[in-house]
Order: structure tokens, then sequence, then C-alpha cells
């Protein structure tokens, strides 16, 4: 290069040129940040959709979230779902979030299942532990979509975040956040009950989880149907033993005869059913989460190629 070209000033970007570099900044900026979940942590990208070209950007789609409710005839249930289901939205944008239910309500889970068509879902039973519906159902409905590439997540519990939502609804019921005596003060964890041991003893692992979240106060599994005690043979048998202080833990997703039989058996405090609260929404979330990265054991996640058994 000789002095007088080395010289010449180098020419600047052209203004046009600029705005382009600094509109494909944004658009892959906004691209990263679109997979960034609200408490910070990276989404999973799932898969692309549509045909691109080698080297160029491809658009990534999330699976639907299909949140599967047992169903109910009060009509406060479908109500409390849908408002759950909103806060979910609200916690992932974009997110394609969808309801299907298991009997009783419409949409009913085959035909939200044959909405999606030849698309990817996720499953996320609206139930508290293992049981007929989680174990046959839901597999069955989903085996008879063979078009969708679907994944069944674990139901909600037992989990810490389940737990949480359980104790912000005793305190909301009165159950006072900081207990000076508990001597005298026991919870009775109702549920609606199952034949099935599996679901039994997510249940009483929630009780377990729940009592150390209470510092130790005694909580009591009990059942509003299949099993026993019932509720009302629970408090007696915790005022035999001197705890005389009882308040009812609704274990129930939304409102309907179940819970309403709970709450008129309790001889004190009896807490909502866990419908829309916060922590409820963050499980649905974290069991879509773990469903699609595999974080779950193998009795716990299906999916549609190969229904995977019991362990």
């Amino acid at each position: 290069m000789t002095e007088s070209a080395s010289a010449q000033p180098r020419e600047s970007l052209p203004l046009d040129s600029t705005a382009q570099l600094l509109t494909r900044i944004t658009a892959q900026l906004g691209a990263q940040l679109s997979h960034v979940s609200l408490n910070g942590t990276r989404r999973p990208m799932h898969h692309r959709t549509g045909g691109s070209a080698p080297g160029s950007a491809t658009i990534t789609r999330a699976p639907a979230l299909v949140a599967v409710a047992h169903g109910s005839r009060d009509p406060q249930a479908l109500r409390t779902v849908m408002k759950l289901l909103d806060r979910v939205r609200e916690l992932r944008p974009g997110l394609d979030v969808r309801l299907g239910h298991i009997e009783l309500n419409e949409p009913l889970l085959p035909a939200a299942l044959s909405g999606l068509g030849a698309g990817d879902a996720v499953l996320v039973p609206l139930l508290l532990g293992r049981g007929h519906h989680v174990k046959r159902d839901i597999p069955a409905a989903v085996a008879a979509a063979p078009a969708l590439r679907a994944t069944i997540a674990a139901p909600l519990g037992p989990h810490p975040l389940l737990v949480e939502a359980l104790y912000g609804r005793l305190v909301e019921a009165g159950w006072p956040a900081e207990e000076a005596d508990s001597r005298g003060s026991a919870v009775v964890l109702a549920a609606a009950g199952s034949r099935d041991p599996d679901s039994a003893a997510d249940t009483r692992r929630t009780a377990r989880m729940l009592s150390e979240r209470l510092g130790g106060v005694p909580v009591v599994p009990a059942y509003a149907s299949a099993t026993t005690p019932t509720v009302p043979v629970a408090v007696r048998a915790l005022a035999a033993r001197g705890r005389h202080r009882v308040a009812v833990a609704s274990y129930f997703t939304a409102p309907g005869r179940f819970a309403t039989a709970a709450a008129a058996a309790a001889p004190g405090a009896a807490a909502a059913p866990l419908g829309a609260h916060p922590a409820m929404a963050r499980l649905l979330l974290c069991r879509y989460d773990q469903a699609l990265t595999g974080g779950l054991p193998a009795h716990e996640v299906a999916t549609n190629d190969h229904l995977l058994a019991s362990a």
C-alpha cells in the first residue's frame, strides 16, 4: 500500500447500513430475551418450525401446555382453573396454554388434544398425586391422538410449591403465621381420596412436608372418598389426643363437592382450595419444564411414542 493510499481517510459506514445493523442487533437481542423466564432462568428451545436456509435464523416454538383438570359440576371450579391458567400465561408470555377436562366440563381432553393436530404438547395434570386419572385416563387420551407429539408431566404433588400454596391458604383462613403455642393445634389435610396406594403415599408425603412448614404441628391426611379416615373422624381423633385447635387444609385444586364437604366438617379455620394461588402457577410451569428436560423419574413421564410403565 502506498503512502498516498494509506493517508486517505476511511469511508464512514453509510447511515442506512448503520440502521440495518442496529435493527439486526435489536432483533437478535429480542430473540434471546424471549427464551428467558421472569425468574431469570433460560427456557428450553424445543423445535424448529418451517424450513430455513442453512445459516439463517430459525423460529422456535415451545410445545403447548395442556392443563388437565378433573372437571366439576360446581361453576366456580371452571372459573378458578381459568384464573390459574391466566396466571400461568402472565408468567410465560407467548406460551400456548390450553385446558382439557377428564369429565363433566368442556372442553373434554380428547377435544383439546384434537385441536392441536400434529403439534407438540406437554400435558400437566391439575391433580395432586398418582392415581387412576394420571396412570390410565390421561395416557389413554394421548394414545388416542397419534398425530400429536405429547409428553405427560408429573402430577402437581408432592412438591414444595404445593406446600407453600397450602400454607398460604391456611394463613388466609386465620392460621397464625407465627404460632406461639402449637401444643393444642393440628391440621387435617383434606384430600379427595383414591384406592391407588401411590396416591395415598403422595398425600401422606405432602402432609409431612406441610407439618415441617408449620414448625412441627401435626398434619393428618383425611379423605372425602374411597379411603379412610374421613375429615370428621380425623378431627375426633385429634381431639382425643388433646388437639382442640384444628384447622382443615383444602387439598383440592378448585372448589367442588368434596372441598365443600371438607370445609363443613372443620371445627375451626377451613382453608380455601388451592385455586389460582401464585405458587400453583409457578408449579404448573415447573412441571412443564421438568417434563421437557427429562428431569423426572421414569414412572412420572410418558410419551406418545412409548408410554412408559410405572417403575
